[in-house]
């Protein structure tokens, strides 16, 4: 083992996955699927459409139970601490609340049996506008306001629910190049800060540039490194692949 390898080693693992099975009636997706997240880790899940990435993180989030196999959570990791950004649709897009309300629901988690946000609660919102540089539109209705801003509200709502682990889905998908530009910056803003981050990507080029591991999802997998992805038979096999219908 050499010396970042066992550095590596000595970080705490967060996330688990151990031998999963994913897949939906009678279609298989994923099969013996195993890798660890770490703390501090940037994870970028790669893979054709159609491959199973979604149905993956709904697995990490427990709200679709694996085939077969087993999640879990260490390193005092609760999976009410685990912030999520899904994929938008159009009718969440036209949702008619302040950017206050939207973010605030991202406290929920907090409050166990009691009915109303409380000051911690309100004040974990602010912080979080104010991190991700939304705050002067609090008072706003989030169906007004750019795509850029209303990633970024969404992402001050998973703020809210963690500051150990982020599940992001396609964050910066229709988004121009500047907004998708400051959304990358502002998660790698979080990640320098402690936040491991999850993230389902279709931008490889970001993915090898930025992320710490890849796990790559489909017919043949991977997870490990970047560095190793970029040594093995399936990391080059795909990056051929996809030059190729860039060409």
């Amino acid at each position: 083992m050499n010396f970042l390898e066992d550095k590596e080693q000595q970080r705490t693992p967060q996330l688990v996955c151990d031998n999963l099975t994913l897949g939906y009636g009678d279609r298989l997706l994923l099969r013996d699927l195993s890798f660890t997240v770490r703390e501090g880790d940037y994870l970028c899940i790669v893979g054709e459409n159609g491959s199973g990435k979604s149905t993956l993180m709904r697995t990490l989030l427990r709200l679709q139970p694996p085939l077969a196999g087993k999640v879990t959570l260490s390193g005092g990791l609760r999976a009410t601490e685990i912030g999520y950004l899904p994929q938008q649709t159009d009718i969440q897009r036209d949702f008619p609340a302040s950017v206050r309300e939207i973010v605030l629901s991202g406290c929920q988690g907090r409050l166990g049996r009691r009915p109303f946000y409380g000051r911690e609660e309100k004040r974990l919102a602010e912080e979080s506008m104010g991190k991700l540089g939304v705050a002067e539109l609090a008072r706003r209705c989030y169906r007004e306001l750019s795509g850029g801003q209303q990633q970024r509200v969404l992402l001050a709502r998973a703020l809210c629910a963690t500051r150990k682990l982020l599940l992001l889905d396609e964050p910066v998908s229709g988004l121009d190049p500047r907004a998708t530009s400051e959304m990358y910056a502002l998660i790698e803003g979080l990640n320098r800060e402690g936040i491991t981050v999850i993230m389902i990507s279709h931008d490889m080029h970001y993915a090898l540039r930025r992320a710490s591991h890849i796990l790559q999802i489909g017919q043949d997998w991977f997870y490990g490194s970047k560095a190793d992805y970029l040594r093995s038979p399936v990391g080059r096999n795909y990056l051929r692949a996809g030059r190729e219908a860039e060409a």
